[in-house]
Parts: C-alpha cells; sequence; structure tokens
C-alpha cells in the first residue's frame, strides 16, 4: 500500500481488506514499529506485520547467526552462519522482499537497562522478545509515558511457555470491537407503549445485547423511528424494548433495525503494576490455574537468568530444584496465589533453552495481530496477558533419559530439548500427505522444515497437492510466494521455497485435486504408505472427501481452517476420535428463487441475482449451445428432424441464440442496451402491471409491504456512470463469448452514443404471465421448459432463415463460455456484476454495495489474514509431534480462536463412539470388518462367511446406491445363488468393493442394525495387491 498516495492495492490486500476495512489499512500505512529480537518468534512477528503492510518496521538484533537457529528461524540459512553474519543481517532482505509497500529497516543499537530510549518516540509501537524482565519493565513505563502512549507488546517462547504482554496506555480507543457485520433485520412489529418492544421479523434471532443501540429505517407508521438511534434491553432472541413509543404514530408495516457500533475505551495498566495482579486470558478451561501458574514459573525463570546469567540446563536436576523454589517466592508475591504445579516447573526448567517452533508460530501469530490493533483502534486489545503452554507434549517424556535432550550440533537442538532425540528421528521418518497448498499450506510447510518432518535421508517425505496456480492477492499471506511466481504453480513453487529453509526435507509436488476423479493416483496403496494427512484446503466438501479416505484407511488426519482472524483446529487420530464427517453444520440459507427473480428485500439478493445473470448469459448458455452443436451434425439435420415434428432438447433457446448471435462491436453495443431496457425498465413495469401498488392479498394487507419492495422502472441515461458501466461491460462480455474483436477507441462514451442512436428500443406491451410469489418454488430447468406450438414453428423459421441466408459457419456453431473470474479487473466480469447489481438496487430502492464488497459476496471470498494463518498452523504442528509420539487421547487439543475478541479455546477431541450390536459386538467409524472370496463365490458364501468370523448374520447388503439383497424386494432370494462377481460387475483392475451390511435386531419390534463396512476381496490376491 502505497502510504503517500494512501490508495489500498487491491490486487495485493483484498482477502485483508475485507478483515481490518480501509480505515483501519490506511492508518497501518502510517505507522511505524519497532521490533527487537529476531529469534523464533521474532521472525514470524516481522512476517506477519510486513505481509499486512505497515508503513515500516524497524528490525533489532545484535545475536550472530547459530546453527541451532536453523531449527527455529526461517529466514537463517546455512551460508549465513558459515558467513557469521548477524541474525538482523540474514533476516533483512528476506522480510523486505515480503512486501514492496514496507519500509524495513534495521538497528544495531545496543538496548539495555542504561540505553537512551528517547529513539523509540518515533515508532508508534513497540516490541520485545528475547529481552529480561528489567528492560521490559523500563521500555514499557517509557512508551507509557509518551503522549499519546507509543504501543508496547511483549511477546517470549521458552521451550513449551509462550507469553504476550499488551501494554496500550492508560485509555485506548477501539472503534470497532469485534469486526462482525452488523446484522440488519426486518421488523415484524413495534409495539406503542412504554416501553416500546420490537419483534424481528420471521423470529429471526437478533443477535443484540442489551445496553447495545440500533439504528432504525424504513418504518411505516411510527415513521418517527427513521434514522433514529435507541439503546435496547434485550427480552428473548427475537424482541428488545427501545424506551417509550407511547407518544409515537401507531406502527403499521415495514422497517429495518441495524446494530450501531460505539467506539470504547480500554483501560491498560503498567508491566510493573500487572506483575504481583495479571489479568490473564485463560485458553483451556480443563486447566484454569495454568495461565497463572505459567505466570509465576516464567517470573522465577527471569529470576534464575539474573542470578545465573543463564537459562537453566537442560536435565539439570538442580536447577530445576531452584526454579521451583524461586517460583514459589514469586507465587508468594502474588495477590491472587496459584498452587505451584511443580511437574509443571520442572518440565519448563528442562525445556527452557529449547524452542517448540510451531508454539512460536502460534505466539507470533497472536502477538502480531495486537501489533496490527495497537495501530488501527480495530478489534478489542488482548488484556493483558496471553500464556500458551504444551505440557501435554512434553510430561510423557519425563522419564526418558537425560542424553535424550543433550544438544548434538545440529539444526534440531532447539527441538530436541524438548522433544528428545528419538521423537525427533520419528518426525525425519515421517511419510505425510498435505492437500492443499494456500495460505495454511505454506505456514505448515514452514513448520514442517523447522521440525524436520519428513527427511529423504530418513526414508521421510512431505507430498503435497495443489491444482491452483499463484496470483497477486496470494502474496499478502502465503509468505512462501514472491511476484515472480505469479502464475507458476502453487505446490511446486511452494515445494522449492520450503527446500531453502531446510534443503534435507523430501518433498513431492503434485498439482492434483484430491476427489473420487484422482482415486486412481490417491488409491489405498497411496495411503497405506502415509503416516498423516494434512489438510489446507478452503472447502467444507473436499475436507469431507479427504476424511473419508482417511477413515478408511486408517489414517491421522490434522484439520484447520481460518475465516478472517478466526481459526479452528481439528485433531482426527484412528481409534480415539470422532472423524470430521461425525459432526455436520447446518446447510446455509439459500435466496429463494421467487426473491432472486422478482422480490430482492437486501443488496446480497441483487448481487446473487448479477452473478446468476452473469452464468446465464455467459457462461451457461454458450456451453449448453457448444453441446448441442457437438451433439447434433448439422444444422440442415436439425431443421429435417424438427420439421417431423421430433423435440430436441434445449433446440429453442439454441436457435434463438443463433438468430441473434451479434457479428460486429455494435450488434454487441445494441444487444447490452437491450439487456439494460429488459431488466430495468420491462422487469419492473410488468411486476407493476401484474401487482399494482395497491394491490392486497386475502387478509386484507398490502402486497407490496416489507420485506417486498415495489420497484421503479428506469429510463436509460448514458450519463449516468451506472448506466454506461452496464452497457460498456455487458457489451465487452457478449463480445468475448461470441469472438468480436474491438479497440480501446470504441468504448469511449462517444462511440457508444453514435452506436446507440441508431439502436431501437421496441415499446413495452404488458404480458399477461404469471409471477412466482412461493418462496418454496426451485428455478426451473431452461432446457426443460415447455414450448409451444407456435415457438416450435417460429424456431424452424428463424433456422431455416439462417441456413438459407449462408449465415450459418462453422465459427458461428461456436461460441466461448466464460468462467467468472473476481480478481482480473481487466476482464470486466466485476463490472458488470457491480453495475447490474448497483442498478437493481437502485430500481428496488435497495442501499447499494460497493465494488469491493459486491466483490466479496459475489465472488463468495473468505476474508484472511495472515496472523491467524500463522496461529493456525502452529497449533496444528504441536498436534502433529503428539501424533507421531502416538499419544493418548486425553493428550490432544482441537482449538478455536477468533484473534478479533480476543478469544481462544483449547479443548478435548471428541471421543470416538462405538455402536452396540450385540452385548459383544460393537464397532466405530474406525472398524472395518473383512471378508475374502473367490471367483465363484456366492451372495450366500457372502453371508455366510460374516456369520462365522464375525458371530453375527446380515439381514441386508448394500453396495453404494445399489441394494444387492433385501429379503422383502421380489426376487431377491434367487439372488442368493449369484456370484459377487455376477452381482457387483466390478470393473477388471477393481480388488474389492466396501459394502454396506444391516443385521436383525434382537427385539422383533426394533429397525434393523447398521454395522461396520465390510470389505469384501475378490481374491485373496487383491488384498495383498493393496498392501505397499
Amino acid at each position: 500500500m502505497a502510504a503517500d498516495s494512501m490508495e489500498i492495492d487491491d490486487s495485493l490486500y483484498s482477502r485483508q481488506r475485507y478483515v481490518l476495512g480501509d480505515s483501519a489499512m490506511h492508518q497501518m500505512a502510517q505507522s511505524a514499529v519497532f521490533l527487537s529480537g529476531l529469534g523464533a518468534v521474532g521472525v514470524e512477528i516481522a512476517k506477519n506485520i510486513v505481509l499486512a503492510g505497515v508503513k515500516s518496521v524497524t528490525l533489532h538484533d545484535n545475536k550472530p547467526c547459530e546453527t541451532w537457529d536453523l531449527g527455529t528461524s526461517f529466514f537463517v540459512r546455512e551460508e549465513d552462519i558459515q558467513n557469521q553474519k548477524k541474525r538482523v543481517e540474514a533476516a533483512y532482505q528476506r522480510v523486505a522482499e515480503l512486501n514492496p509497500y514496507v519500509q524495513v529497516g534495521v538497528s544495531n543499537i545496543a538496548l539495555d537497562d542504561s540505553t537512551d530510549l528517547s529513539f523509540l518516540k518515533r515508532y508508534q509501537c513497540v516490541v520485545l522478545t528475547e529481552t529480561r524482565l528489567s528492560l521490559l519493565k523500563r521500555v514499557d513505563a517509557f512508551c507509557r509515558s509518551q503522549k499519546p502512549p507509543v504501543k508496547f507488546i511483549s511477546c517470549d517462547v521458552f521451550g513449551i511457555c509462550a507469553r504476550v504482554f499488551c501494554d496500550f496506555g492508560d485509555e485506548f480507543e477501539v472503534s470497532d470491537p469485534t469486526g462482525e457485520e452488523p446484522k440488519e433485520l426486518f421488523i415484524q412489529n413495534i409495539t406503542q407503549e412504554n416501553p416500546g418492544v420490537v419483534t424481528s421479523m420471521d423470529s429471526r434471532a437478533h443477535g443484540l445485547q442489551t445496553g447495545q443501540s440500533v439504528l432504525f429505517r424504513e418504518v411505516n407508521g411510527m415513521s418517527e423511528l427513521n434514522n433514529t438511534v435507541r439503546q435496547i434491553t434485550v427480552l428473548s432472541p427475537y424482541s428488545f424494548a427501545i424506551g417509550d413509543t407511547s407518544s409515537l404514530q401507531p406502527y403499521t408495516h415495514g422497517g429495518m433495525f441495524r446494530m450501531v457500533k460505539i467506539p470504547k475505551i480500554y483501560n491498560f495498566e503498567s508491566m510493573e503494576k500487572q506483575l504481583a495482579n495479571p489479568q490473564v486470558l485463560t485458553p483451556d478451561f480443563s486447566k484454569p490455574e495454568a495461565p497463572l501458574q505459567t505466570h509465576a514459573t516464567l517470573l522465577a525463570l527471569d529470576a534464575f537468568q539474573e542470578h545465573h546469567n543463564r537459562l537453566p540446563n537442560i536435565g539439570c536436576l538442580q536447577d530445576a530444584d531452584v526454579l521451583l523454589k524461586l517460583t514459589e517466592e514469586v507465587n508468594e508475591s502474588l495477590k491472587n496465589k496459584v498452587c505451584v504445579n511443580a511437574g509443571f516447573v520442572r518440565c519448563a526448567s528442562r525445556c527452557a533453552r529449547g524452542c517448540l517452533a510451531p508454539l512460536a508460530a502460534a505466539a507470533g501469530g497472536i502477538a502480531s495481530q495486537e501489533v496490527l490493533k495497537s495501530l488501527t483502534g480495530k478489534f478489542a486489545p488482548l488484556q493483558q496477558w496471553f500464556y500458551l503452554d504444551a505440557i501435554e507434549l512434553v510430561q510423557p517424556l519425563q522419564s526418558l533419559p537425560e542424553e535424550e535432550f543433550t544438544p548434538r550440533g545440529d539444526r534440531y537442538d532447539a527441538l530436541r530439548a524438548c522433544i528428545g532425540d528419538s521423537l525427533c528421528k520419528e518426525l525425519h521418518k515421517q511419510r505425510v500427505f498435505m492437500v492443499g497448498c494456500g495460505a495454511i499450506g505454506c505456514e505448515m510447510l514452514k513448520n514442517f522444515a523447522l521440525l524436520g518432518v519428513g527427511l529423504g535421508t530418513c526414508s521421510g517425505e512431505v507430498c503435497i497437492t495443489d491444482p491452483d496456480l499463484i496470483e497477486k492477492s496470494n502474496l499478502n499471506r502465503q509468505f512462501l510466494f514472491r511476484p515472480h511466481h505469479i502464475q507458476k504453480p502453487k505446490s511446486s513453487t511452494a515445494a522449492l521455497a520450503t527446500l531453502e529453509i531446510n534443503p534435507q526435507l523430501q518433498v513431492d509436488a503434485h498439482l492434483n485435486k484430491v476427489c473420487p476423479a484422482t482415486e486412481d493416483i490417491y488409491n489405498d496403496a497411496f495411503y497405506s504408505r502415509l503416516h498423516v494427512v494434512v489438510t489446507a484446503l478452503d472447502n467444507v466438501e473436499a475436507r469431507r472427501y479427504v476424511d473419508s479416505r482417511c477413515v478408511s484407511n486408517q489414517r491421522a488426519l490434522l484439520d484447520s481452517g481460518t475465516m478472517g482472524t478466526k481459526g479452528h483446529t481439528e485433531i482426527i487420530v484412528p481409534n480415539l476420535t470422532e472423524s470430521y464427517n461425525s459432526h455436520r453444520d447446518p446447510p446455509e440459507e439459500e435466496i429463494p428463487f421467487c426473491t432472486l427473480k422478482s422480490f430482492p428485500a437486501v443488496v446480497e439478493h441483487t448481487i446473487q441475482w448479477a452473478r446468476d445473470k452473469f452464468e446465464s448469459a455467459f457462461s451457461h448458455k454458450p456451453s449448453m449451445y457448444n453441446m448441442f452443436w457437438q451433439n447434433h451434425s448439422s444444422p440442415e439435420d436439425v431443421l429435417q428432424r424438427m420439421k417431423a415434428g421430433e423435440s430436441l432438447e434445449g433446440s429453442f433457446q439454441v436457435i434463438k441464440l443463433l438468430s441473434r448471435r451479434p457479428t460486429h462491436w455494435e450488434h454487441c453495443v445494441a444487444l447490452a442496451r437491450l439487456k439494460f431496457d429488459k431488466y430495468f425498465k420491462r422487469k419492473a413495469l410488468q411486476l407493476l402491471h401484474s401487482f399494482p401498488l395497491d394491490t392486497r392479498l386475502k387478509d386484507g394487507s398490502l402486497f407490496w409491504q416489507s420485506p417486498k419492495r415495489p420497484p421503479s422502472p428506469t429510463e436509460f441515461d448514458l450519463n449516468d456512470p451506472l448506466h454506461f458501466s452496464f452497457v460498456i461491460s455487458a457489451a465487452r462480455l457478449f463480445a468475448a463469448v461470441y469472438s468480436i474483436p474491438y479497440s480501446e477507441k470504441n468504448l469511449s462514451p462517444e462511440a457508444v452514443s453514435s452506436i446507440l442512436a441508431d439502436v431501437k428500443i421496441p415499446e413495452y406491451v404488458p404480458a399477461e404471465k404469471r409471477i412466482e410469489t412461493d418462496e418454496t418454488v426451485k428455478k426451473p430447468d431452461q432446457t426443460k421448459l415447455t414450448v409451444s406450438s407456435e415457438e416450435e414453428r417460429e424456431a424452424v423459421s428463424q433456422l431455416e432463415e439462417a441456413i438459407s441466408s449462408h449465415f450459418i459457419t462453422a465459427e458461428r456453431l461456436r461460441m466461448t463460455p466464460l468462467l467468472f473470474e473476481k480478481d482480473d479487473d481487466s476482464n470486466g466480469h466485476m463490472d458488470f456484476v457491480t453495475s447490474a447489481s448497483g442498478l437493481r438496487a437502485r430500481m428496488y430502492s435497495i442501499e447499494a454495495a460497493d465494488r469491493l464488497e459486491t466483490k466479496r459476496i459475489a465472488g463468495k471470498i473468505i476474508p484472511a489474514i495472515a496472523t491467524a494463518t500463522a496461529a493456525v498452523a502452529g497449533l496444528v504442528a504441536v498436534e502433529l509431534i503428539k501424533v507421531v509420539a502416538g499419544f493418548g487421547f486425553e493428550s490432544y487439543k482441537n482449538c478455536f480462536f477468533n484473534l478479533a475478541i480476543p478469544v481462544m479455546v483449547l479443548s478435548e477431541t471428541a471421543q470416538v463412539k462405538r455402536t452396540q450390536i450385540r452385548d459383544d459386538i460393537s464397532f466405530s467409524i474406525w472398524d472395518r470388518w473383512t471378508i475374502y472370496g473367490h471367483e465363484d463365490f456366492t451372495l450366500s458364501d457372502f453371508m455366510n462367511a460374516v456369520r462365522e468370523k464375525y458371530g453375527i448374520e446380515p439381514t441386508m447388503v448394500v453396495h453404494g446406491v445399489k441394494m444387492l439383497y433385501v429379503p422383502v424386494m421380489p426376487g431377491h432370494n434367487k439372488r442368493l445363488k449369484l456370484t459377487m462377481q455376477k452381482l457387483i460387475k466390478p470393473s477388471a483392475d477393481r480388488k474389492y468393493v466396501d459394502l454396506t451390511v444391516s443385521f436383525a435386531p434382537e427385539a422383533d419390534e426394533d429397525e434393523d442394525l447398521p454395522g461396520p463396512p465390510v470389505r469384501y476381496y475378490f481374491t485373496r490376491e487383491g488384498e495383498v495387491a493393496e498392501r505397499p
């Protein structure tokens, strides 16, 4: 973002703009940040805030690069150590190239207890990492003494403990504490009393809280409320009180309300004051004392460093005893004392010199979001401490000998100090399959590289696949990519970038989707070679599919996702947890067809309508046209068959397209102008003809009342920018579909005006056609609509005319369908959708959305920001280590967080459920029974084999959607003698099938009981062939 011109580069920042908003983006672009310490957590923060687009970042660090840093900092390389570079020198260029709009500087000042801190006045935020407590307190005191205060953040990771602290001054104003878009709801009723009660329409939950304020508009009757703000008291999920309405006019109908965001002041205390009485965020309610226990332990760790000028030695019991004693002393000084957890303190002592890179990623993501909050006043700040620990990861390793954790002089020493050498080696051997290589994928690859997951020398591998190419908007959070990578494959580019971080990794990059169509590649033999699967996907259906393959092949799955500042992780472990498919979110509410077609009420309806018009005119119809002419040999043949009375599906629409096919640019402009008239004038006139403004329903109420809005016909005006934009964009799209050339000169208002002067607009004649008002009716299939005999005759006549006039050529039997592309501003796609939606909104008196918001809704864009992505990937990588170690159920943690509020909730995974068939027979989603057959194996043999092997007789056998055996079905008993080969008809290379089998209930009146899938192998060899 160019700070001087203050223009936001939407092609780079579009996904982040939806998270932060333009005001916050502008404030960031004028802000300077000082960041000290470029260890594991420091480089994470540097990466995230540079990607976000602050004005400038000054990097400060005086430590040299060491081999140790290769396992904690993704911006240190082996040559940096050989060349004896300082960490800041190694990181500077690599940080700077993340974002050309951010000025990255370097400082080598000696920052200690005697340094003159006045140089910090020029920064809006100061972030310290790897800094002793005495200096933290001194810098914090200096920052909060400034007018206005310089915002202060400290963040550190010691082994398995992470800490973030924020102080934004005595009073810090936040413009938008949650970042949630206020919902606008329709009103059902407002009572005329004291207090007046507002009820939302259709029992929609308003989601408001007492004390919040709402703005009213378009209220009929009680019109005094319009454009006024009232504070509310919640009465129920669907109603609230707004104070005295008894003196207002009685409410008649309509109206909407929307929550009004009111700035909020947050008060901070200095670090000095907070030490004894810390205000902490609790991420894991299964251990509510953990934050204060970690607070005391880390303060004791600082005291240990002050006394010994070092951290505790790895595995030194004496140092652990000293730290425990210091922790007890610190605890006594706390206002709210906690029970000191000796086991936790001893683990912290053993690991203090080490570093879990994924924990640093999680803490760095959280701290980075706090930096952005401090600069923008967007989102509620952290008050004031956040502690995160990974005790569940190291507790089971306590019994290992001391030499497991001692340094070996390689890049994994920091990790080894925490988890031991044996577990490090297990990570090296892992064969991981990661699906998706976007923002989370890049962050996961970084974590794999730092942890040494999948080393070629240890027979390990990371296989990644993603069919997408890199776009400019990816660069804002997919930090492995640079501008020169645009339009290159994500997977192979990310693989090469990962090898720069750790050349020992074995990365195999594919360009495939993972879906039923690629099961020949990602078959059971492929999954059997894997240890774990990681999803880095952006849609639910793909997750569900990968999950089903993992369950079928008994493989652990680590899933995660983000939306804006929100993130979630889900850990799925065979035989321990439920799977992703075990729970389903409610389906998204569809907009009724009649609402979209005739009765839009909110801007989302007009945007979806415009998107549908694009799809219909420029994608669906051209595809249908091409398909029709591919299936029919010639126009003459089609004419002959139609004349013979044959009904050819889609012929009416195709011939209409052929007869109206434009051949010159002028025709495209004329076609666009006619579309304008149809969409924005005739549609309104027809609706008002069918339903005049005074139309009443059977109950006497007005037809045109909220949420229905009467349309107003639009008269075309070339001088109106929205009218001009619609005609030009539609004409350009028609030209693209019909392969008609045009020049830049053709797009000028003068050129368009001269074309339109010759366009004849037919006079509107009302049609007596039925307009759908039933919200349950689905959109009809245009190709299957009944065509009248008159329309058939017209189609025959049009085709005859086209053939006889030699209009038809091979080129004219082809069209070019357009694929909607929201991020290319030069193609006219968003111009069409924005102008069409804006015109329709205007026609129905709906407040139009700007281009940015239209793009988000039309393109179904998921808001995204690097801070949340880094945090979510770090949390997943911590769980990955536990999965590799084979820990028990209680060790794993799922997570949900929202960095905006901020809140983090770590919880146990969902334990797998078992279904009882008989007292001694039960199964879970992870179970699978197997039966081995042969060429002459009959269905009866299969039933007997199941009974003999598993002690229960099947009552029903189903393959996919095909019922192989249901006793009550006619003729099914005869099937018992048929071979399984004949019943299933497998392809030649098919080794097995998974069958769904049901069993008789114990009581007669109960329904049949489901069982686990039964895998039937056609031969014994088939089972062997499936093994790796």
